[in-house]
């Protein structure tokens, strides 16, 4: 009974005094990306690429929770919109190199009542990005790679002298019969080492989020405190994973470890010039004009919309009152939000509910926010840089094959996962509540198994470039909720009430 009253206590604490959006990744993580849906990144993933350790893959998702069937434009990128990936490798929290994605809509049937149409009317089903095929894509985007060195300001176009398309939603099977094969045709190699991709594609992050803001209504039988054998596996899921069935707008870029370090060089894990700190951004110019009939007007200076390093720092650490400064500023000015880490309130009531947390100043969350070990091991107090809310990612840190990942990442033992960078496998949701538990201090004293039971993607993962799968379908796409399939782990499929 005292272990009951302490799980509904903690629960309960949970919900109304951690920032909601902690359990949301960056999906509205804040007011401005409320506002502004197509600057919203939802989420940053940063990974020594599965099939060749000597790359490293980027992924900057945004536009959060877009409904499949949602016509008839759907989801384009915005042209408005400047999509940034930024890296910095020297320790100072200040990036270094930056990857700029710019999209162009064409409209190419305006008298089209939408975007897309094939199999009707004596359109071909849309089967091409291109030629043939494409008839059916009014809507139709094409986008560039631009590579910045922000001390030279020296900028490269990385195209390569190719028209780049972005793959646009999966309106059904009898627009676009074959899927498939339009995802495959949006994945680009520009040589020496780069690919891209971009399109829409099936959100890759997991959840159970109505039980979640329904008051932390967990089924009995899951969380919040997971049972030793949903903790320990990786594969099914115990409850409905909220986010299945939605898409989110993808750019996958893959770069030779050689084009991020200091030095052009790939070092071992122990050298401190193997570690990069990376964040994805948004931004948009300083002036709009909307001026119907005529096409708006941007002008001026790009200012920052959102940005996302670590999955963590803005949704469980930051302040509601906060939020938007943080998403407008910089990584290297984040030491106006220190206090947020060192005296996290969340901890403070975990702590009065008797759960054993690590006193203040809470200086093991500073993982995610300098360059120390163990993410670093080369590392010394010198090089910790300033509080900066970077994903940091050992390049020489060699992937965990397939099959091996472990979805708790570097807290299991699985050294290249989150927070060492952070994979689309990682359950950055159960990683998260046992960071703030104090499980990076001492995970026997400060262990308690927290989570969702949501402990894998419905969908499914793409182990190769990409890295994302494609979008769900239009016509055929189903949500997944309590009471119906879904839940691998639990009798028949069925997910808990």
């Amino acid at each position: 009974m005292k272990k009951l009253k302490l799980l509904v206590a903690l629960a309960t604490a949970l919900f109304m005094l951690v920032p909601c959006s902690l359990f949301a990744s960056s999906h509205r993580e804040a007011p401005i990306t409320a506002l502004d849906r197509s600057a919203d990144v939802t989420d940053w993933y940063a990974f020594v690429s599965y099939q060749n350790p000597n790359n490293v893959t980027f992924i900057l998702n945004v536009d959060p929770l877009l409904e499949p069937s949602n016509g008839p434009n759907y989801f384009p990128f915005d042209n408005s919109v400047q999509y940034e990936m930024f890296v910095d490798n020297n320790q100072d929290g200040i990036p270094d190199i930056a990857f700029f994605f710019r999209f162009n809509t064409e409209i190419r049937q305006p008298d089209l009542f939408t975007g897309f149409v094939g199999n009707l009317a004596g359109v071909p089903p849309i089967t091409s990005l291109s030629g043939t095929g494409s008839e059916g894509l009014s809507l139709r985007q094409t986008y560039t790679v631009t590579m910045v060195n922000l001390h030279t300001g020296k900028s490269t176009l990385l195209n390569n002298g190719k028209t780049l398309f972005a793959v646009p939603s999966n309106v059904g099977p009898k627009t676009m019969p074959d899927y498939q094969s339009l995802f495959n045709q949006g994945i680009y190699d520009l040589g020496n080492g780069i690919c891209v991709f971009a399109g829409t594609v099936d959100d890759p992050f997991f959840i159970d989020l109505g039980a979640f803001f329904d008051s932390v209504n967990f089924p009995s039988t899951v969380g919040p405190i997971l049972s030793p054998t949903i903790d320990a596996d990786n594969t099914h899921n115990y409850a409905p994973d909220a986010v299945a069935g939605f898409n989110v707008n993808s750019i996958v870029l893959e770069v030779p470890i050689t084009m991020l370090t200091v030095d052009g060089k790939i070092h071992p894990a122990s050298d401190k010039q193997a570690v990069i700190g990376t964040y994805g951004a948004t931004a948009r110019h300083h002036i709009t004009v909307r001026n119907s009939p005529n096409p708006d007007g941007s002008s001026g200076a790009f200012q920052q919309v959102n940005r996302e390093g670590n999955s963590l720092i803005n949704e469980a650490v930051i302040g509601t009152g906060f939020k938007d400064r943080f998403s407008e500023d910089f990584p290297a000015n984040d030491s106006q939000f220190a206090n947020f880490f060192l005296n996290p309130v969340a901890a403070a009531v975990l702590h009065s509910l008797g759960v054993p947390v690590p006193p203040n100043p809470r200086t093991d969350l500073l993982i995610l926010a300098q360059y120390e070990p163990p993410i670093c091991p080369g590392c010394g107090p010198g090089d910790a840089g300033p509080v900066a809310d970077l994903l940091r990612l050992n390049t020489g840190i060699p992937p965990t094959p397939v099959g091996s990942q472990l979805r708790l990442g570097f807290i299991a033992g699985d050294n290249a996962g989150y927070p060492n960078g952070r994979r689309p496998i990682d359950d950055v949701f159960d990683i998260s509540l046992r960071a703030i538990e104090g499980i990076l201090v001492d995970s026997t004293k400060f262990g308690l198994p927290l989570g969702d039971g949501v402990n894998t993607k419905t969908e499914g993962f793409n182990n190769s470039f990409p890295y994302v799968m494609p979008a769900n379908s239009g016509r055929n796409s189903v949500h997944i909720g309590p009471g119906q399939a879904g839940c691998t782990g639990q009798p028949g499929g069925i997910c808990p009430e």
